[in-house]
């Protein structure tokens, strides 16, 4: 169901999320020409507001539409094969070291082309978007070559022609070393610096750029390179920072004032005052901790102590995390790394936007962009406390009504 997003839309005693924390009374919300246009609580609504006004709806939990600000939705093939692997007592570092992991994806993902990775993406975005997803951030990465690499970029720009969602795009070219660059990696780091990031800026094809920083993968130094490359084409920068180990790259990260870390399983203290005072927000992905039975926990204690805001995203890959179901990950992010439901459901709205620079999303307030949900439920806790697809009534993204049930 799709309305002109010019008309007045009004929503009557909901439940309202407004993105960190929950209103006190049901609340009245007025949306017009695609923006939150009034918010009044029980009581203070003048029904003069209303004239002109489509009511779409009464009751119900309205949160700000999801913003998923970790994904890897574009790629060809799956890894199914690694996950028995995996549940037989192979480590990821050590499919990763045998050729597979994320080079088993870059082989299928080379031969595919644009139209085939549109096709096979489609149905991962809608299953993000049937669950509440309104922003969704896209990685490359599965390419690692300049041409395969703009290649995966613009399909997630065309993914988010396609369908009603916001798409941000992220260039991971220094995701893992491609088998042409064997034992050089200093070389495939001065291609991402010096051709990679200069074409994807030179096409408006990314918006930030992203690197994995691990001892599978490459060496902070090298990281580092990669930041400055991205800074001086005006990219905005992130990392894939102590997943398997602590290699200092949040630090590394926030002293380039990046926009997340994200990972962080091993994060220390000094890392999470660096990012603290950097601004830096830690990005946590419960699925794949669950997929790869992962045991050592994020500080999440340490993250709250220091204010660090705490985004929770997909990690939708196929490797460790093929999971497109937000709500899931959102009750993962509280039975495992034991956030509460509100630090859930804020980590993938407000601090979810902020995340991916976006600090006007992942709000309801006046003036905000109307991108919202609306949900089958009574309190917003149900949304983690329960994994059951189906509740959401309503999404509106953009003042438009892309979703009713």
């Amino acid at each position: 169901m799709s309305l002109s997003p010019q008309l007045r839309r009004l929503w009557r005693d909901v439940t309202l999320f407004d993105g960190l924390c929950v209103r006190p009374a049901p609340m009245t919300v007025l949306v017009e020409d695609g923006r939150v246009a009034g918010l009044w609580s029980q009581g203070e609504f003048d029904e003069r507001h209303a004239i002109g006004a489509v009511e779409c709806g009464r009751g119900g939990v309205m949160t700000p539409g999801l913003v998923d600000c970790h994904s890897h939705l574009v790629y060809a093939g799956n890894r199914a094969g690694e996950f028995e692997q995996r549940l037989e007592g192979v480590s990821y570092a050590e499919i990763a070291r045998a050729g597979g992991g994320i080079l088993s994806t870059v082989r299928a993902t080379r031969a595919a082309s644009e139209e085939q990775l549109v096709e096979a993406s489609l149905p991962r975005l809608q299953a993000l978007l049937a669950d509440g997803v309104t922003t969704v951030e896209i990685k490359s990465g599965y390419g690692l070559s300049v041409a395969d690499e703009l290649k995966m970029l613009r399909v997630a720009r065309r993914l988010g022609e396609l369908q009603p969602v916001r798409v941000l795009t992220t260039l991971l070219g220094a995701h893992a070393l491609p088998p042409e660059f064997a034992g050089d990696s200093d070389g495939y780091v001065a291609l991402v610096c010096n051709e990679m990031i200069p074409a994807a800026a030179t096409e408006g094809l990314a918006d930030a750029v992203d690197v994995f920083c691990e001892h599978i993968a490459f060496s902070p130094a090298q990281c580092e390179l990669v930041f400055q490359a991205a800074q001086r084409h005006g990219l905005a920068v992130k990392a894939h920072a102590e997943q398997l180990s602590n290699q200092g790259a949040s630090a590394l990260a926030a002293r380039y004032r990046g926009l997340s870390a994200d990972h962080i399983e091993f994060l220390d203290e000094a890392g999470v005052q660096a990012m603290a005072a950097a601004g830096t927000v830690a990005v946590l992905l419960p699925g794949a901790f669950h997929c790869l039975r992962e045991t050592q926990l994020p500080p999440i204690e340490l993250l709250r102590r220091y204010g660090v805001p705490m985004a929770v995203a997909s990690d939708a890959n196929p490797g460790t995390s093929p999971i497109c179901f937000p709500t899931l990950v959102l009750n993962l992010a509280c039975t495992l790394f034991r956030l509460t439901p509100r630090e859930a459901l804020s980590g993938m709205t407000a601090h979810g936007a902020r995340a991916l620079g976006r600090p006007d999303l992942g709000r309801i307030e006046v003036g905000a962009p109307a991108d919202l949900c609306l949900w089958d439920i009574q309190q917003p806790a149900e949304l983690a406390y329960a994994v059951q697809p189906g509740r959401l009534r309503q999404r509106i993204f953009k003042g438009d009504l892309t979703h009713a049930c």
